[in-house]
């Protein structure tokens, strides 16, 4: 059975890491979320759920607006071949959260560290990052050193890569 956002709420509790918590409509997309902007401070953020070849995991947590190139993320983030979005089933099987909810988070369901969770280096610049806290009826603010510390407490120490391209100024 999946961690509850109340379980992950008392996980926190025990790690000593607080967090804020804002309820909203269900947000499905980035776009969606965007209407809550200047409601809730710090980074918000993508994950794209990826499957290798060979079957590996990863969550890759990117600023929401990031370019990413898909046909070569691979090379970056040390998958075995070119990557491809992994199946709904498989998300919730082992992040335990459905699409439009997916989140570092997750993590707290994936005992085994099936999962390698992949950091952005541009993201990291944000003190406050936010995550659906494995809904997507609610957005958790929490400190860019408390995700670390709560990944790593779940298993999964994150790689923090470069993932991103550097967005283009306008000319």
């Amino acid at each position: 059975m999946p961690a509850t956002p109340d379980d992950l709420f008392a996980f926190f509790a025990k790690l000593g890491i607080t967090v804020t918590t804002v309820e909203h409509p269900p947000l499905f997309t980035v776009e969606d979320s965007k209407a809550l902007r200047g409601q809730i401070a710090g980074g918000h953020t993508k994950n794209l759920f990826l499957k290798d070849r060979k079957g590996r995991l990863f969550l890759v947590v990117l600023e929401e607006d990031a370019s990413v190139d898909l046909k070569r993320i691979h090379e970056i983030i040390g998958a075995q071949g070119k990557v491809s979005f992994g199946s709904a089933e498989l998300l919730t099987q082992v992040w335990g959260v459905l699409p439009g909810a997916v989140t570092p988070f997750g993590a707290i369901n994936d005992t085994e560290a099936q999962v390698t969770v992949v950091l952005d280096q541009a993201l990291l610049e944000n003190d406050k990052l936010n995550h659906h806290p494995l809904v997507n009826t609610q957005t958790t603010t929490i400190a860019r050193e408390d995700l670390i510390a709560f990944l790593r407490a779940t298993g999964h120490e994150p790689k923090i890569l470069a993932v991103s391209q550097p967005q283009q100024a306008d000319a």
